[in-house]
């Protein structure tokens, strides 16, 4: 049930793979105080910004103050934040997922979750990657806002969990000019640089960073560069605004240290079994805005984008240690016409086109070497796989509220959505090298489709009632379906005698009640979930990839904001919750999944609490206790982690108008921790969490 992460070694500098994203790079302006947590702009029915408390959904946000105050090194540090969100920090910049599910591996799992940069997707339909958040700037970001469960029929394959949506600072909200430097242990620099020019015809703004960190494990350190340049004005008569998004990454990769408890271990956690892993990734993203004139009180928005990739790593994981290329190029446009002149009723209708083509190449240099005499057999040199997937996705979608009486409103949505393989194997097919030789009787294991085509047709509808309990408190219930169609590996990237995959798509049945309220000292939220996954997607002992799993989900959450004195905030978040197979299966590596036992990887608590204080406008702290509670780690729910629990500290000095200081104590207690905990291949496996860390910043603004 588990796959390790992906890797690769630093072969290059960062600035050489994309030399127009600086010379150097960004930080935002000094921040005063932060408004309640409930006040923030969130994703919405409209693809435009709304009050959280007002939109009966479980949405959350990290606003730009808390981001500068926080100056993450990794999006885990800012998207923790919130209920019901677990990002667990890999090697470098690499991550998994977990949004009201456990943290889910392998080819699928990032499939189960939707990542958006201002509304529109960063990767085409079927063709993700479970560390693809690296590709957005995050640290740099207006807000982050995550909507958890499979939300509204404004978005379809992948929104099934959760969704992730960075919202970048338009020309007017960057400041005229802003440099910042940060400083940390291990070598670790990043330069941030913002800057904007308003009063034109057009406001134009440009946001980058670049970063070197030498990397605490051994040979773990990375290079990254990031950009972000908006412009925004009329085109003619037609309001309009461009962004144009790249990052480059170049990476050392550490894998897990091994050995029950190896966490522990100040000389283990350091060590870097994998020294010749490594990951190289570019993408470049470039999006609009049109906002043409509709007829009467009606709004039409044209989102058209165009999107490239690269990834080249080391699967250090695997046997042979095969290399891996992936990339693709992919254009589209969203579209919706909003009707809300009517305060009593809101209609939003749309469709979205995307094309896209994907390819995957993997290739090993010399014979295996490193298993077992049968399992060296069975995995021979050359090419493994080497293929080109043309897609396409047609969707259309409805979204009504209507308001009756003085204090219901109900909201109904429905949506369609076809999306289209065609699938072109560049080698021969079947399950032998590339040349056609078999591996002995039972064949290689790589095991390749002949061409094919698939396609995959879902219905999303959506309902949900609300009621203005007093012009503070709103609770809501909603139901909703969340899907996504297999991804292109798992279709393509067949092993042993498979020749065909014949799976459905996913589809996620959610239930949710919720309450929110909000008064002059206090906000909060409460929101319980019942979810049930159909068709879930896995790999069977006899390494077949087949869609008959099913899970369950169900959980409490809450969101505090309690503002007791002038300049005090007292803010907690958490959720309780239990993640359930329900079916009984042996599943690859040797595991037996047991129908009532706990998913691997998913704690039943996670808790934040944090206090923050600004006694005037020079001065900022905050305080933060972080808890992930105990877990199991094998689908036998045989071994277990205990959990942790983690204390940052963190102070801004502003002594004028442009200046700023800002120190940074992570895990300041100096626990001993995992980022991620496993069992695999007989033994304890962890990503070590890394030990107390002081970072400072220096930042300077002009007006």
């Amino acid at each position: 049930m588990r796959n390790c992460l992906a890797f690769r070694r630093c072969r290059r500098p960062a600035a050489q793979a994309v030399p127009t994203l600086l010379a150097a790079c960004v930080v935002a302006t000094p921040c005063a105080a932060a408004p309640s947590g409930l006040e923030e702009i969130v994703v919405s029915a409209t693809r435009q910004p709304s009050s959280a408390l007002a939109t009966p959904l479980s949405l959350g946000s990290v606003n730009r103050d808390a981001l500068r105050l926080l100056g993450s090194t990794h999006h885990s540090e800012a998207l923790n934040r919130l209920p019901g969100v677990m990002i667990q920090r890999g090697s470098g910049q690499e991550s998994l997922t977990a949004i009201r599910s456990p943290v889910l591996t392998g080819a699928g799992s990032c499939g189960a979750f939707l990542f958006l940069e201002n509304s529109v997707p960063i990767r085409p339909t079927g063709f993700c990657n479970v560390n693809e958040l690296f590709e957005v700037n995050t640290e740099q970001a207006n807000s982050l806002e995550v909507l958890r469960g499979p939300g509204t029929a404004l978005y379809g394959s992948s929104a099934m969990h959760g969704i992730v949506n960075v919202l970048q600072s338009t020309p007017e909200q960057l400041p005229a000019g802003a440099v910042a430097l940060d400083v940390g242990p291990s070598d670790y620099v990043r330069t941030r640089l913002a800057g904007s020019r308003t009063g034109g015809d057009w406001d134009h703004g440009v946001a980058a960073l670049y970063t070197h960190d030498g990397g605490w494990r051994i040979d773990s350190g990375y290079e990254e560069a990031k950009l972000n340049a908006t412009a925004a004005g009329r085109w003619g008569d037609l309001p309009a605004s461009f962004m144009l998004a790249a990052t480059s990454l170049d990476q050392q990769t550490a894998g897990f240290i091994v050995g029950q408890g190896a966490y522990r271990s100040d000389a283990l956690s350091r060590q870097n079994l994998n020294p010749e892993a490594y990951r190289d990734a570019t993408a470049v993203r470039l999006t609009g805005l049109l906002q043409p004139e509709a007829a009467g009180a009606a709004r039409l928005e044209l989102r058209p984008y165009l999107r490239t990739s690269r990834m080249e790593f080391l699967q250090h994981f695997l046997l042979g240690k095969p290399l891996e290329r992936n990339g693709q190029e992919s254009a589209g446009v969203m579209t919706s016409l909003t009707w809300d002149g009517d305060p009593e009723w809101m209609l939003v209708t749309g469709a979205d086109l995307e094309l896209a083509e994907s390819f995957l190449f993997q290739a090993q240099d010399g014979p295996t070497t490193d298993g077992t005499p049968a399992a060296n057999a069975i995995r021979p040199a050359g090419k493994h796989y080497d293929y080109t997937v043309r897609s396409y996705v047609v969707a259309a979608y409805a979204h009504g509220e209507r308001r009756f009486g003085d204090r219901w409103r109900t909201t109904a949505g429905v949506r369609a959505e076809a999306v289209g393989y065609d699938y072109d194997n560049r080698m021969l097919a079947g399950n032998t090298d590339e040349n056609g030789v078999p591996c002995g009787t039972g064949g290689c294991l790589y095991s390749r489709p002949a061409d094919r085509t698939d396609a995959f047709f879902n219905i999303a509808p959506k309902l949900g009632l609300s009621f203005d309990v007093s012009d503070s408190v709103l609770a809501y219930a909603n139901a909703s379906v969340g899907f996504r169609p297999p991804e292109m590996t798992e279709l393509y990237r067949l092993q042993r005698t498979q020749r065909v995959a014949d799976l459905d798509s996913e589809r996620l049945d959610a239930i949710e009640l919720g309450v929110k309220a909000s008064w002059a000292e206090f906000d909060a939220s409460l929101a319980a979930f019942a979810m049930d996954k159909h068709d879930v997607i896995l790999r069977e002992t006899n390494g077949f990839n087949v869609g008959n799993g099913r899970t369950s989900h169900r959980g409490l959450e809450y969101e505090l904001h309690w503002r007791p004195l002038d300049g005090i905030e007292v803010t907690a978040a958490g959720t309780f919750a239990r993640h359930r197979y329900e079916f009984t299966r042996n599943v690859e590596g040797g595991e037996r999944i047991v129908d009532g036992n706990d998913v691997d990887t998913a704690p039943r608590q996670l808790h934040r609490a944090a206090i923050g204080w600004r006694p005037s406008a020079t001065w900022a702290f905050e305080t933060e206790w972080l808890t992930v509670g105990e877990y199991w780690l094998d689908a036998a729910n045989a071994h277990r982690y205990g959990g942790h629990e983690l204390l940052n500290l963190r102070g801004r000095w502003q002594p004028t108008r442009n200046w700023a200081l800002t120190l940074r104590l992570n895990n300041a207690l100096d626990r001993d921790y995992a980022d991620r905990a496993d069992f695999a291949f007989g033994t304890y496996r962890y990503f070590p969490g890394r030990g107390r860390a002081l970072f400072a910043e220096i930042a300077w603004q002009r007006d």
